[in-house]
């Protein structure tokens, strides 16, 4: 070097007698001598003079920097007879670079898995339409058959599959975010110490549980039964990432206040409004994951064992995003794993548990009269009329909102009870309910579908439904239902015109 410039002292960081005679190839990182050798020869020999070239370099201090270097031969220029060589730090563009390219790729990713989400809820709907006329058949059948008939356990072991077929259904709606949610407010950390057991018996014999719950604790408002399927999935994924050598699984409750808001991390990208939160981290000494596992690890039924078991981390994210929180992950190969799950806190302080006495069943509600079945699906329709004639009812079907609304119109003041489908073409539940309501507001009107409740009724707040079913149902489930949707419309039907 037989010129340094002022902006290049200040890129390396090195005085003009310590660049004065020195190599260029002295500044860079031994990994890209070899190219910037080869790029410099082929300006010397006039090949690739004026093409820009990016390596890494050091700085006086010992830290790096990426620069893009760009040589002129001027040799044969007599006020020059040199290599010109100019260079310019990139390093922070190529760091806005990267991070546009991780954040175009977890928006993929998160656009991928949302659609694989509405996917999920989609046919979580559908089958739970076509389980509603297994179990029910099934349920039929149990109750017609005499104890002792041999076709009897044959009957028993499609219902208890047909069951096992929902609670599968029921995590792909929680995969979809549309999960059954009973929400009430807790302390997280009671919530995984009532879990203790439980969990020590889930993990392996070489895993030490440890705790470190926050004192003082807020409260968040969740659906318990969910967030107890969060932690035992994250504890048993921990379990397995240790193996078969020993190791430690650690579980942590904190409140922390994000001022600029919460971006997740590794993880289908959720961005939190600023607040404060309660979060549970779940740590293991695994083994920890590489890049290429990290991105697929909340696809449903990704699995690295010899065989899927089921939706796993993938049902974890949907619950999580249900309760309007996010979920990171920080990983290391060979260092590890831990993953954080992050709720917002309860707008409401945690009331203590009020237990009240069980009411004694009603039984003076007569069962009976004429009823209303509104459905698109005719094997849910005709199952359905089939249960309420054996509850004593006379009963008319409708395959579609518009249809149901007919025979409404006309029968009014002689029905008892609608039994309405949320999911129909032309007019949905909703609509056919607001116009039911216009034409006789008193005929109690049982909400069903393959969607989860809460989903389902928070579409019909303030408007009085007598009461939900979610598919499948059985022959028991929907008298108990038509019996609670009766109990809360006492009013006896009259006669005369549609008000």
């Amino acid at each position: 070097c037989s010129f340094a410039s002022p902006s290049v002292r200040r890129l390396f960081g090195y005085r003009t007698e310590e660049l004065l005679g020195r190599r260029m190839l002295d500044l860079v990182l031994p990994e890209d001598v070899e190219l910037i050798h080869h790029e410099l020869q082929l300006v010397v020999t006039g090949k690739n003079s004026g093409v820009p070239t990016t390596v890494r370099c050091r700085r006086a201090d010992g830290s790096n920097v990426t620069i893009d270097i760009l040589g002129t031969n001027l040799l044969d220029n007599p006020a020059v007879q040199g290599i010109v060589v100019t260079a310019r730090d990139v390093s922070e563009r190529l760091r806005l670079e990267a991070e546009r390219r991780l954040l175009s790729d977890r928006i993929q990713q998160t656009q991928k898995l949302e659609s694989l989400g509405i996917l999920a809820g989609g046919i979580a709907h559908d089958f739970n339409n076509l389980l509603t006329g297994i179990l029910g058949h099934a349920s039929i059948a149990l109750s017609e058959l005499a104890l002792e008939a041999p076709v009897r356990p044959h009957v028993e072991v499609i219902k208890r599959t047909a069951v096992r077929a929902a609670e599968l259904t029921q995590q792909m709606l929680a995969y979809s975010g549309r999960g059954r949610f009973v929400s009430q407010v807790v302390n997280l950390s009671e919530v995984v110490e009532e879990m203790g057991h439980l969990l020590s018996v889930s993990v392996s014999k070489k895993a030490t549980l440890r705790y470190d719950f926050a004192p003082e604790l807020p409260p968040v408002e969740v659906d318990a039964a969910q967030i107890r399927q969060v932690v035992m999935n994250l504890i048993v994924n921990a379990s397995e990432a240790l193996g078969e050598n020993s190791g430690e699984i650690d579980i942590r409750t904190t409140r922390c206040h994000f001022g600029n808001g919460y971006v997740s991390h590794n993880s289908p990208c959720e961005i939190l409004p600023p607040g404060d939160y309660v979060v549970l981290s779940v740590s293991d000494t695994g083994s920890g994951m590489p890049p290429a596992m990290v991105t697929r690890i909340f696809e449903p039924f990704f699995t690295t064992k010899f065989t899927g078991r089921g939706l796993g981390l993938a049902a974890v994210l949907g619950i999580v995003r249900g309760h309007h929180g996010a979920i990171s992950v920080f990983t290391e190969q060979g260092r590890g794993s831990r993953f954080e799950v992050v709720l917002p806190m309860a707008p409401h302080p945690m009331a203590l548990p009020v237990v009240a006495p069980a009411p004694a069943p009603n039984v003076d509600t007569p069962v009976g009269g004429l009823a209303l079945v509104v459905d698109d699906e005719e094997i849910v329709r005709l199952l359905t009329r089939s249960m309420l004639e054996r509850l004593g009812f006379t009963t008319l079907v409708a395959r579609d909102g518009d249809a149901g609304l007919e025979l409404f119109s006309k029968n009014c003041n002689e029905l008892r009870l609608v039994i309405l489908d949320l999911t129909m073409p032309k007019l949905d539940g909703l609509e056919t309910f607001q116009r039911m309501r216009k034409i006789r507001e008193q005929v109690p009107v049982l909400l069903t579908s393959g969607y989860a409740e809460q989903d389902a009724v928070s579409r019909f707040a303030g408007l009085k439904l007598a009461g939900f079913i979610q598919k499948p149902y059985g022959l028991e489930d929907l008298s108990k239902a038509v019996r609670r949707a009766l109990d809360t419309h006492t009013e006896p039907a009259t006669s005369g015109s549609p008000s």
